[in-house]
């Protein structure tokens, strides 16, 4: 074959110069307001459930009057009659000492029982259910019973000491056992919920590292404090919170075991609040009331977080 073959280089196609396919997106930034969009449902509910309550009752606590619309601006007055009331630092007093007892009384007593109910041991799963099973009664439902319970005149209580030959006792109504009697029928309803926190608490332990404190020589009591302790710290932390706004906040039961007496003797905060708003028709007073509530209830959380970071950055 003679001759030679010319190969013509292919040439480029030329660029397109008509408009650009429509993808469908606008142009700059994607998804930016995706998150925004999720969370208008929940920002508008606590807007109305939370945050315009919480406002309304500092407005609310700067004027006199029964009924919002019907009211006069008096400024920081219902402040000043609360620091000149009596009755006020009486409910006041209450409320700590009923914190104070049933905070730590219900943790201590939560975390013996989870203990013991942690090991293998027959009827362990009944014995929680036994346990727990108070905090799901109502708190009416365990005022009545424990009304029973703890009645002078005809309560089981007093019928099993006059069994045993032993004096009788007004628990309800003297103000010597009234605090006592509120604080146990509390304890009876919220040691279970301490128990199974701390239960699951016990059970997410990683068991390597018991078996290195035991391999170390620690005894049960170095365990349980260097080990045990420590990795329980996130749980008691929360059970402490919880616990603290439980008792400023209990009303049903104690309302309906003692209505606050004999007396003021077992008047708490809460019940002071709703028999200043409600009984008195002095929803002014109420709401100043419930402010410092709501603040001591804001400084002792802020106080416990504060000690709590402490602590971890000592470690």
């Amino acid at each position: 074959m003679s001759g030679t073959e010319t190969v013509t280089p292919s040439r480029p196609a030329p660029a397109a110069t008509g408009p650009a396919p429509r993808t469908g997106r606008r142009p700059g930034p994607t998804g930016t307001r995706a998150p925004y969009l999720f969370l208008t449902p929940s920002l508008l509910l606590f807007g109305v459930f939370s945050l315009f309550p919480i406002v309304a009752a500092v407005l609310m606590s700067t004027q006199q009057g029964a009924v919002l619309g019907q009211t006069e601006y008096v400024g920081g007055d219902n402040y000043q009659r609360m620091v000149d009331d009596p009755l006020f630092w009486t409910a006041l007093r209450n409320t700590l000492v009923f914190t104070a007892a049933t905070v730590p009384l219900s943790m201590v007593i939560g975390l013996l029982l989870a203990l013991m109910l942690n090991r293998p041991m027959p009827g362990r799963a009944l014995l929680r259910t036994v346990f727990f099973t108070p905090m799901v009664v109502s708190g009416v439902g365990v005022g009545m019973v424990m009304a029973w319970i703890f009645n002078g005149d005809y309560g089981v209580l007093n019928n099993v000491l006059a069994a045993a030959g032993l004096p009788r006792g007004e628990w309800l109504t003297s103000p010597d056992t009234g605090m006592v009697t509120v604080v146990l029928a509390v304890l009876w309803t919220r040691v279970g919920f301490c128990m199974v926190l701390y239960l699951a608490a016990l059970q997410s332990i990683p068991h390597n590292l018991l078996e290195a404190a035991s391999l170390d020589g620690a005894g049960a009591w170095q365990r349980f404090r260097h080990v045990v302790v420590p990795q329980l710290s996130p749980t008691t932390f929360f059970l402490l919170v919880v616990n603290v706004v439980f008792s400023l906040q209990a009303f049903d039961l104690l309302y309906v075991l003692t209505g606050g007496g004999p007396g003021f003797a077992t008047t708490v905060l809460i019940q002071y609040i709703y028999r200043s708003a409600f009984a008195n028709g002095e929803m002014g007073y109420a709401s100043a009331l419930g402010v410092v509530s709501t603040l001591l209830l804001i400084t002792f959380t802020l106080l416990r977080w504060y000690l709590g970071r402490n602590d971890e950055d000592n470690r």
